[in-house]
């Protein structure tokens, strides 16, 4: 697995297919953190929740409704979606 071979060892692991998270529910998850970082591909976003929500949400949520994976919650950050530089920032987590 990904995570192992990079020396991330995450507390939870979830299904996103079998457990599905809304706007709702994904906002009340990333409003926890000071900083949320969004990997698009090449692109990254890093946006402070408290005065981005609407910008924050368009890029987080999926065509089907639900928060885009992968999402890591970390004690100071959210990362949500794929970019190898938030991999590397997560490395020995």
């Amino acid at each position: 697995m990904y995570f192992e071979q990079k020396g991330i060892h995450p507390l939870e692991l979830m299904d996103a297919k079998k457990e599905k998270i809304d706007r709702e529910m994904a906002w009340e998850l990333i409003q926890t953190r000071p900083m949320v970082f969004i990997g698009k591909g090449k692109k990254l976003l890093s946006l402070e929740p408290e005065s981005h929500k609407e910008e924050i949400l368009k890029a987080v949520m999926g065509r089907s409704g639900n928060l885009r994976a992968p999402a890591i919650k970390t004690k100071k950050a959210f990362f949500i979606g794929y970019n190898d530089t938030i991999y590397g920032a997560l490395e020995g987590s």
